[in-house]
């Protein structure tokens, strides 16, 4: 038996759900926790969830979920399941239309770390995972936990070995770990002032859905550990990010264009650090991106800033980066990514593929401070088209032992590539407009270059410089 709150008069009804056989009575009251007035309230411990961590409370959270579903039938209104305080050990657990999960501040929902604790099909790995539902949501303070460490087969400070379930035949590759929360072909998604912890693999996936918020959000992902990117928002639209801290070891806010466009995507207010991009377009490219905003974003101690890496014959168009604070640093070559502030590149994947194109970058009110320069990269078959960088601070020093004077094409292309460091490095450009930019680098004897920008001339055509500085200075 359970109870469901609303908040001035109490309604007895009585119903049959297929997941709790017996006869249920309800109480239905207004949540006394959630803005909306006519939202329903279900708690898991009413269904029997012990919150104790170590025994599985999977049954009895999908079962007040199930009943949730059921309210938001007969009601019309949406439905909040509630973790009260505890850590809540489950398999898969599948959020439907109408359900919100609250779970509270001091509450945790630990994913399962056995192969049996997810679906059959690998493409449904998740701790989360709401599949063709709409208006569903996870909000409440709390967190969600993927206890990815427990995926880690040996511990390396360069990159960690992480345990790959490949070995069972249940899918391929080394990737092959469960993602934490993943929406797939849903709409009207909200992820609010939640805090997404230790992914095995991707942290946060949109897949083919549609106006989603991610809001007030905090990921956290080892940071030796590969593959736990932030946000993967993969052929979804209509997408806005905002007031996120997130701190990984892969790529932090990840578009992807796989099977379907990226359109309408904002995101402000952010802090990131992460051992990859800490915004990457692609490397999944098959599709356009268009009207994305980037702005108001601290990125610190990172492999790459800003980076689009299209291999796969992909549009991009229509971008603003703003008002944003960079600091690069060179990682273990292992990881993808050479210091870079910013880094713009299209070329094919492999022999099967072909360039895809980029135009209509803008880059405005940026200061960085890296250790190498921006990479600006078209190739024969996809040239870049109409960039333009304007009110730039760059600074260049070094201050980590690694090696430098490599470019990074990867995946594919030419991969890694020998190549004098510069200001701005720049190859298949046809439009580039650099208007207020101050380039200085220290005179440091570690840095052993001194090069503001590094093109040929016959592949960079229709470049304006206005008001652009370039100076050594003293540290």
């Amino acid at each position: 038996m359970f109870q469901l709150q609303f908040l001035v008069s109490t309604v007895t009804l009585s119903f049959i759900t297929q997941s709790y056989s017996s006869m249920v009575q309800l109480s239905i009251l207004q949540s006394h926790y959630h803005p909306k007035p006519d939202s329903l309230s279900i708690s898991v411990i009413g269904f029997g969830a012990a919150g104790g961590g170590v025994e599985y409370d999977t049954v009895p959270i999908q079962k007040a979920i199930n009943a949730c579903s059921a309210a938001v039938s007969k009601y019309r209104r949406q439905c909040h399941v509630i973790f009260p305080p505890g850590k809540y050990l489950t398999a898969t657990i599948l959020l439907k239309s109408g359900v919100v999960l609250d779970i509270h501040r001091n509450a945790t929902i630990l994913g399962g770390p056995k192969l049996e604790d997810y679906p059959k099909e690998q493409s449904r790995w998740y701790v989360i995972l709401a599949e063709d539902a709409v208006d569903v949501g996870i909000i409440g303070g709390g967190e969600i936990n993927g206890q990815g460490l427990k995926f880690v087969q040996r511990l390396d400070e360069k990159k960690n070995v992480m345990v790959s379930w490949n070995r069972t035949g249940a899918c391929l590759g080394d990737e092959c770990r469960p993602r934490l929360v993943g929406f797939i072909r849903c709409r009207n998604i909200k992820v609010s002032d939640v805090r997404l912890i230790e992914p095995a693999y991707w942290c946060l996936h949109l897949v083919r859905s549609d106006k989603t918020s991610i809001r007030d959000v905090t990921i956290y992902g080892n940071f030796n550990s590969p593959n736990n990117d932030g946000i993967d928002i993969e052929d979804s639209n209509n997408t806005v990010i905002t007031r996120c801290n997130i701190n990984t070891g892969d790529d932090a806010i990840c578009p992807k264009s796989s099977t379907g466009p990226v359109y309408n995507l904002s995101a402000t207010d952010c802090w990131i650090r992460t051992k990859s991009s800490a915004i990457k377009l692609g490397s999944a490219s098959f599709y356009a991106f268009k009207n994305f905003l980037f702005d108001n974003i601290t990125i610190v101690e990172s492999h790459r800033g800003l980076a689009l890496q299209i291999r796969d014959g992909g549009y991009v168009s229509d971008m603003t980066f703003s008002n944003i604070n960079i600091s690069t640093r060179y990682y273990h070559p292992s990881w993808w990514g050479r210091a870079e502030p910013i880094y713009v590149t299209t070329c094919p994947r492999d022999a099967s593929s072909k360039a895809g194109s980029i135009s209509n970058l803008r880059f405005v009110n940026i200061t960085a401070t890296s250790e190498n320069g921006i990479f600006l990269s078209g190739s024969g078959g996809g040239v870049l088209s109409n960039l333009k960088f304007i009110n730039m601070n760059l600074t260049y020093k070094r201050w980590t032992k690694f090696t430098d004077g490599l470019v990074d094409y990867r995946p594919g292309c030419q991969e890694l590539v020998k190549h004098q460091t510069a200001g701005f490095m720049m190859e298949h450009i046809d439009g580039l407009v650099v208007e207020n930019v101050v380039m200085k680098w220290s005179n440091d004897e570690s840095m052993r270059w001194n090069n503001p920008l590094d093109f040929r001339p016959s592949t960079v055509n229709n470049i304006s410089l206005l008001n652009f500085y370039s100076r050594s200075y003293q540290q």
